[in-house]
């Protein structure tokens, strides 16, 4: 790309470049100088030292633009400081000429050394506003990036826009100032606008983020900005102050891009090692459910393993062409091909034809209902995803005699209570058959609990309930659940991965597990905002906790075991493995049977009974729900 070849110069290239189109300057605005004076496109023909002149004008200028270090000034770093360099190298040369003129008897006008510094300051200001309008075009037309308003005009945003700029994915626009003496002006290359110009600049599509850079106000003026802009159809953010950064205790509006560490508490892992490399490394790896929040992510660290051949698989077209259109430009640097195909699990021939045409080394298995509402209304579409996909799926590897088979679980799938925590179960037991049968593909499966940021999980419905005021609704005060971040996950299931043998069930550390309420209001409390005491007055602001009660189906507690007694360490200490009891041959045979026989009858009886007959401590209750408010 033409923008990174300009910008990643060595810094000796780009002041060698300044520092010949400096010294340009000189004789062309010299010519433009005596051009304008005697009024002819050809001076030198009327006067004699007129190369003379711009020989020793030149000389001069080689040394002055050096002296001044011209060539230095960054080009988005052109202010009063640069100016004034400029500035002093043109009152330098204006000086030389009329020295020369004197010195050497030259026949030079009055007013050629006047024209000569008017032009000589001006091209060389132009020269560069002119370059950083090249590359912000480049940058624009090189890739996706952000259009940005900053609103605050002053240190701080200035150091933003100074920052953002040396960023390709964000171009900072214009600035936007409740200060009227600063509306018009231009602060570090942005024009000052008022606030309301931002709403027709939003719906233009010319602005996509706004960023709040006014650290120094107090959190409740800060809030009033966001009040008074949240009806702007984009992203909004709050720069937090130096202190706040340093002691980071932030303070954050409602639509302030929380990280999922802070939530958890959780330290980021170093998963760096040989072991994930040497597993996929030059294989060809396919990913069914591509497009979801767990497999899009397993195919973006899959990039740094560097396989031969990404194979996105999944059912659903427009997220298989988002991340297809994410992996095709995030994959310079590695020589992976990426491959899009349109199929769902259950369908045995396209399976079995995508795992012919491309030669599939590693298959890692990521499609899955998992929402739990939804599979408790639409059973039996959640058993023919999830189990009987899941048989057709290891059935086709184990005749491919493909390499490895890693299965995505869920903790949901340990003593389960509904109908996605029971088919998820019966894909472990079809995976543990499988690997049972000694083929030459090795089975295993990851079982981990919930990922923050993914599709359905609490955080994004808790933030759109915070922007929209509240309440936040939580199913019950005592609710726990295991959480980690989908990088994290992903990038344990790729490295438990690399540890299978026949048959492992790999349980993820997921860390203490996390009360949903105590989650709830710490958002609300990095909102900015405060708890709200139920029958409070609208007036005295704050957000309410509304408890809307378990619904059927679900836990209070999530388990990631059956059997403790069964775990065993990995090489990673994240990373535990555990034997686990499982079906004979024939009894997964029969499961899968009775399975068809209960979809196939739409027969919802006889389907729970199945999941109760073939899965230890299965438990289909309904649990009444609670209703009440808490502050």
């Amino acid at each position: 790309m033409i923008y990174d070849f300009l910008v990643h110069r060595a810094r000796y290239h780009k002041l060698l470049f300044w520092m010949i189109v400096d010294v340009l300057l000189v004789p062309v605005s010299v010519y433009l100088a005596y051009a304008l004076r005697l009024d002819t496109p050809v001076p030198y023909l009327r006067e004699p030292d007129f190369f003379n002149l711009i020989l020793l004008t030149v000389l001069a200028g080689i040394v002055l633009v050096y002296v001044c270090r011209l060539p230095w000034i960054k080009l988005r770093e052109f202010d009063t400081n640069a100016t004034i360099r400029a500035g002093v190298c043109t009152a330098l040369l204006v000086l030389a000429i009329v020295s020369f003129g004197y010195f050497f008897k030259l026949s030079v006008p009055r007013s050629v050394p006047i024209i000569f510094g008017v032009l000589f300051f001006l091209l060389t200001t132009v020269v560069r506003i002119l370059g950083m309008h090249i590359l912000d075009l480049l940058k624009s037309y090189g890739g996706r990036t952000v259009s940005v308003a900053i609103y605050g005009a002053g240190a701080a945003g200035i150091q933003l826009v100074s920052a953002l700029r040396k960023s390709r994915e964000v171009e900072p626009v214009i600035f936007v100032d409740d200060n009227p003496a600063l509306h018009g002006l231009v602060v570090s290359g942005l024009k000052v606008l008022k606030p309301e110009k931002l709403f027709s600049l939003v719906k233009t599509g010319r602005i996509n983020r706004l960023i709040i850079a006014m650290p120094s106000l107090p959190v409740m003026q800060q809030k009033e900005i966001v009040k008074k802009m949240s009806q702007l159809p984009c992203d909004i953010r709050i720069l937090p102050s130096f202190i706040d950064m340093v002691v980071s205790n932030k303070a954050l509006d409602s639509q302030y891009t929380v990280s999922p560490e802070d939530l958890l508490g959780r330290s980021k892992v170093d998963l760096s090692g040989p072991q994930i490399s040497r597993t996929y490394s030059g294989r060809v790896v396919m990913v069914t459910g591509a497009g979801g929040s767990i497999g899009s992510e397993l195919c973006r660290q899959l990039l740094f393993c560097k396989p031969s051949c990404i194979v996105l698989f999944d059912v659903s077209e427009y997220a298989l062409y988002e991340i297809e259109a994410e992996l095709r430009q995030s994959v310079h640097g590695c020589d992976a091909l990426i491959i899009a195909r349109l199929g769902s699990i259950t369908d045995a021939n396209r399976v079995e034809e995508v795992l012919q045409q491309y030669q599939v080394d590693v298959i890692i298995h990521a499609a899955a209902y998992k929402h739990v509402p939804l599979v408790e209304a639409n059973p039996f579409e959640g058993v023919r995803n999830n189990v009987i996909g899941t048989a057709v799926l290891t059935s086709l590897a184990a005749k491919a005699e493909i390499e490895s088979f890693i299965l995505i679980s869920t903790d949901k799938a340990v003593r389960p209570t509904n109908v996605m925590g029971g088919s998820k179960r019966m894909a472990e037991l079809v995976v543990q058959d499988a690997a049972a049968k000694k083929h030459k593909t090795r089975f295993s499966m990851v079982r981990f609990g919930n990922v923050l940021g993914s599709s359905g999980s609490v955080v994004p419905l808790f933030k759109r309930q915070i922007r929209e005021g509240g309440p936040v609704t939580v199913t019950h005060p005592e609710v726990t659940r295991f959480f980690m971040t989908i990088p994290e996950a992903a990038r344990l299931v790729l490295l438990a991965g690399s540890y299978a043998n026949d048959g492992n069930v790999f349980v993820l550390d997921m860390g203490e597990p996390v009360k949903i309420f105590d989650l709830a209001k710490h958002l609300i409390e990095l909102s900015g905002s405060h708890i709200r005491e139920t029958g409070d007055l609208m007036e005295n602001g704050g957000i309410e906790i509304h408890f809307t009660g378990l619904r059927p189906g679900e836990k209070l507690y999530e388990e990631l075991l059956i059997d403790d007694d069964t775990l065993t360490e990995t090489p990673h200490p994240k990373i535990l493995s555990a034997k686990e009891a499982q079906l004979s041959p024939e009894k997964t045979e029969e499961m899968i049977v009775e399975l068809k026989n209960c979809i196939d009858n739409h027969d919802i009886k006889s389907l729970h009974k199945t999941l109760q007959r073939y899965i230890e401590d299965y438990d289909q209750s309904v649990i009444k729900p609670i209703k009440q408010n808490i502050a």
